[in-house]
């Protein structure tokens, strides 16, 4: 019952996104003794599918959208921004982030690799054409 919600509040904000934070203090007594811990977190969370940011960081640590897939199993055509950073496992080496004619969301992210650089085109959070060493 409380999914079906879930989904209606997610649809209801359409491209909405929060940002969570907070703290919380732990004590803890051993031997007579009494230590005090803080610990902090932040989130994000948005109704949109994740992209990344001009530093190479997901725009959003979950996403609420409803069509979000597993992790497709390699890097090829149609993968979003963010599934190439966690099928890579590293941070791209620079990211440019821009706008076609049609304004549309056009995202170029780099790896120097040790063979060469590789590029991955993106259009509209969805990838449309890789540059590998020697492809040119």
């Amino acid at each position: 019952m409380r999914l079906p919600i879930l989904f209606v509040c997610a649809a209801a904000l359409g491209g909405c996104s929060v940002d969570m934070g907070g703290f919380a203090f732990t004590s803890e007594s051993r031997d007579g003794r009494t230590t005090a811990t803080t610990s902090s977190i932040t989130a994000r969370a948005s109704t949109r599918e994740a992209s990344l940011t001009p530093d190479g960081e997901c725009s959003a640590d979950v996403s609420l959208d409803p069509s979000t897939r597993p992790l497709p199993p390699s890097i090829a055509e149609g993968i979003t921004e963010c599934e190439l950073v966690k099928l890579k496992g590293a941070r791209p080496t620079d990211v440019l982030i821009g706008e076609s004619g049609k304004g549309q969301r056009e995202t170029q992210v780099l790896y120097a690799e040790p063979g060469g650089r590789e590029i991955y085109m993106f259009t509209d959070n969805r990838l449309s054409r890789i540059v590998k060493p020697g492809q040119g």
